[in-house]
């Protein structure tokens, strides 16, 4: 959630900001109307709060005197009236705030890069040089059914489309590279492991910005009058865990990693990447998230993009870092590095990891904050999530660039010790 503070100061200037967000535009003129309504009667409610307690205290002068007090209490019974309308209005125009509110992405940083779509993004480096083949390469549904290790019929079966099967070699593959990231980013770079719920509750949803705006992208539970939503990301239960909480500083900044089951509908989606794993309605992933103090969270974002990017360079597989462009950039980031692996069957560069900084949108909706020592009072803190990386993309891209031409893959040395020392599968 923006400040309500920027908003009030500046709201024309914050629209102009906003527009660059694609298919987002500000109603400035129904925003505008709302605050000038919620501030006229938040005036007058206070108005006749101190009228009511006025002539309240009249009324007791009154009858210690001993004058007839009537005309007073009629008066102060018509108050009463006013006021309850009153209130019960400003409590239905601050709901209606807060769900425009709710619905307001957040603001690019001065030095993202405006622009529509990925077509604007911004190339920072490469890694690697994608792999020259004496043969004609396959892509990863080629190299999983030949020894059906990648069942897509089975997973239709179950439980319908973009649903997916995996077996023998392969699934113990996939086992291995999410033990390797855990592994990676608790022993080497410092995160605390966490074990979270897959299913939460609509107040985690609506904290990391998944709710209301994107419910239909959700997959939900419903258990009597209890609706609680499947998780698309382990940042959703991650980040939640300091909603409502004053956070010390000296626990900043707080690094946290999960490896789970992730689930999205993606409504609207359909006719992408139906064809394998790259877009799953359930797959997994290694979560990094980072609760920062405001002034350090650009270089925990550098060096959370880093974290993400050694487990590529460890897989000996090629990359690139995006700055994504304005348009691009998800709900909640205010800046966001998308990392993009070399997947040979498809000769391109495919996204599998987002790393993000949120600033303090996520945090405000949370209510999350921390002690500043400089003046002992809590302020909003800074929250950040990323990738680290998707598993189902990162066997896609280990299949895809460590195939040999019988078919079989080869294991990068960082996986062997996880798959008893095997050099290749198949």
């Amino acid at each position: 959630m923006l400040d309500p503070a920027l908003l009030r100061a500046d709201l024309a200037a914050t629209a102009e900001r906003l527009r660059s967000r694609r298919g987002y535009a500000l109603d400035v003129e129904a925003l505008g109307a709302l605050d000038a309504e919620r501030k006229r009667l938040q005036t007058r409610t206070q108005e006749l709060q101190n009228l009511r307690n006025t002539r309240s205290k009249a009324i007791g002068q009154a009858k210690a005197r001993g004058e007839d007090a009537a005309p007073l209490l009629a008066e102060v019974a018509g108050i009463g009236d006013e006021l309850k309308q009153s209130e019960a209005r400003l409590d239905a125009l601050r709901g209606e705030l807060e769900a425009l509110m709710l619905g307001i992405p957040n603001l690019p940083q001065d030095d993202v890069p405006q622009g529509r779509d990925e077509n604007d993004n911004v190339e920072q480096h490469r890694w690697g040089t994608p792999r020259s083949f004496d043969f004609a390469p396959k892509d990863h549904v080629e190299l999983g059914q030949r020894d059906g290790w990648l069942d897509a019929e089975a997973g239709a079966k179950l439980s319908g489309a973009r649903f997916t099967v995996l077996r023998g070699a392969l699934a113990r593959l996939h086992r291995a590279l999410a033990q390797f990231m855990i592994d990676l980013h608790t022993g080497e770079h410092g995160y605390d492991e966490c074990s979270v719920p897959l299913i939460v509750n609509a107040e985690s949803m609506q904290g990391t910005g998944q709710l209301p705006k994107f419910e239909d992208d959700l997959f939900a539970t419903q258990v009597g009058d209890s609706r609680r939503y499947l998780i698309p990301t382990a940042e959703v239960a991650l980040t939640n865990l300091v909603r409502g909480d004053i956070v010390e500083d000296a626990a900043l900044p707080m690094l946290l990693t999960a490896h789970s089951m992730c689930f999205r509908a993606e409504a609207g989606s359909y006719g992408r990447d139906v064809r394998g794993m790259i877009r799953q309605h359930q797959f997994e992933k290694v979560e990094l998230v980072a609760v920062a103090r405001p002034a350090e969270s650009g270089d925990v974002h550098e060096r959370m993009t880093r974290h993400a990017e050694i487990v590529l360079e460890r897989l000996e597989l090629p990359y690139r870092r995006m700055l994504l462009c304005s348009g691009d950039m998800g709900f909640s980031a205010s800046r966001t590095y998308d990392l993009e692996v070399w997947l040979p069957g498809q000769n391109a560069y495919r996204e599998i990891s987002s790393i993000s900084n949120c600033d303090a949108f996520q945090a405000r909706r949370m209510q999350a904050r921390w002690r500043n020592p400089a003046t002992g009072k809590p302020e909003p803190l800074h929250t950040l999530n990323g990738s680290g990386v998707a598993v189902g993309r990162a066997l896609v891209a280990v299949m895809e660039n460590h195939q040999q031409a019988d078919g079989s893959i080869a294991i990068p040395a960082a996986l062997r010790p996880y798959l008893g020392g095997a050099d290749r599968i198949g």
